[in-house]
């Protein structure tokens, strides 16, 4: 059933707090959407008095005060703190926010949300604490902030993670509730039937916490799957490693994450790629799908017997290069082991005795990408 955020009459804004003035509105069914759909939000605002909601750019709005309020305590915000919302909707969270921080910057692409959340934290009179910032999130450059507590489109899971975790911008924590599969993969531990790439490039630079599960009957409109809420901590030390070097180490064995390494690195092509790499000739691109969720990391995909035909003279040179390969897996017994059981100590430590035996899976003669120099600033 759809509903709809009603405003109640009868109460002055300046008489209530803001925890009063979130209880002045209520949700009903839109007379002429009870068929299914997308929601809609009741605001003066509109002509018609509706503002659409689409699912399909994940707006879900989170309407379960309890479950607001246990999301804010959770953050463990301080009264000094900024706190960087992404995806504030139309103000739920943002207002009790507001009751626990100092400020507010609060990311919102949607121009008519924004119009609502500026309209009620305007009601509740503390308006100098808010900064909107209508942009994409993806995009925008994000002021100092001392942590992000947020409720995001599911669309952007990902490369907003990698944002946060690899960008240049310091936090204490990121509170985030996310769809309930995508945390499970980057709550997963090696062993995990979830454990993949995703959760090893994170957990590089950070921990995960999981805080609790949210149903998906709790947003409006309700979406096709329930949501989790996470704590993901920025680690104090972190390894010395080139990330373009390891985003692409972890590319290579996570494709199969569930073969052996031997069996992966004795593909004709992985072989003929290193070779390249290794003598700077080649290239894998300077991909920013560091911790991408949707890699194929499983056994399905690419054949082993794959077509490649290289030429005579690097065919002899790949066959030693082959052994080379080989030779680096067996002297630390990595050769039987799969990645999917394999912590980012013992990743860490493959990485370090391949880059020493001249073997590299990215291109060195390439300067560090701006992830990187953002990384070195951030956590240096």
């Amino acid at each position: 059933m759809l509903r709809v955020l009603k405003p109640l009459s009868g109460l002055s804004p300046k008489q209530h707090s803001l925890g009063q003035l979130q209880s002045r509105y209520r949700y009903r069914r839109h007379p002429k959407n009870d068929g299914g759909g997308d929601g809609v939000w009741k605001t003066e605002e509109k002509k018609d008095g509706y503002l659409q909601l689409h699912k399909n750019k994940g707006q879900h709005l989170l309407t379960n005060q309890r479950i607001l309020d246990s999301i804010v305590r959770k953050s463990a915000i301080k009264p000094a703190d900024t706190v960087l919302e992404i995806g504030p909707g139309t103000g739920n969270l943002t207002l009790k926010l507001l009751e626990a921080a100092q400020r507010v910057v609060a990311v919102e692409l949607d121009k008519r949300m924004v119009e609502v959340l500026q309209k009620r934290v305007a009601e509740s009179g503390v308006q100098d604490r808010l900064t909107v910032i209508c942009k994409d999130a993806l995009k925008a450059e994000f002021p100092p902030f001392d942590l992000v507590v947020a409720n995001i489109p599911y669309g952007i899971s990902s490369p907003l993670v990698a944002k946060l975790v690899y960008g240049a911008r310091p936090f204490r924590s990121a509170t985030l509730l996310l769809q309930k599969e995508f945390a499970r993969r980057l709550l997963a531990k090696p062993g995990d039937s979830e454990f993949n790439r995703l959760a090893v490039n994170v957990n590089l630079v950070a921990d995960v916490e999981f805080v609790m599960d949210v149903s998906k009957r709790e947003f409006v409109p309700c979406p096709k799957v329930d949501s989790s809420v996470v704590i993901i901590r920025p680690k104090a030390e972190v390894p010395n490693v080139d990330l373009n070097e390891w985003w692409a180490f972890t590319k290579a064995c996570f494709c199969k994450k569930n073969k052996t390494l031997g069996a992966t690195f004795k593909q004709k092509k992985k072989v003929m790629e290193l070779l390249g790499m290794s003598k700077l000739a080649g290239s894998n691109g300077e991909s920013k799908d560091y911790i991408s969720s949707t890699d194929n990391d499983d056994d399905e995909g690419e054949s082993d017997e794959e077509e490649f035909s290289p030429s005579p003279c690097s065919e002899m040179g790949a066959s030693s290069f082959k052994e080379k390969l080989m030779g680096v897996l067996k002297s630390a017994d990595f050769e039987d082991k799969r990645p999917s059981k394999l912590s980012n100590e013992e990743l860490l430590h493959l990485l370090a005795l391949f880059n020493q035996a001249g073997i590299y899976f990215h291109d060195q003669s390439k300067s560090r990408n701006a992830e990187n120099e953002s990384f070195t600033v951030a956590y240096s």
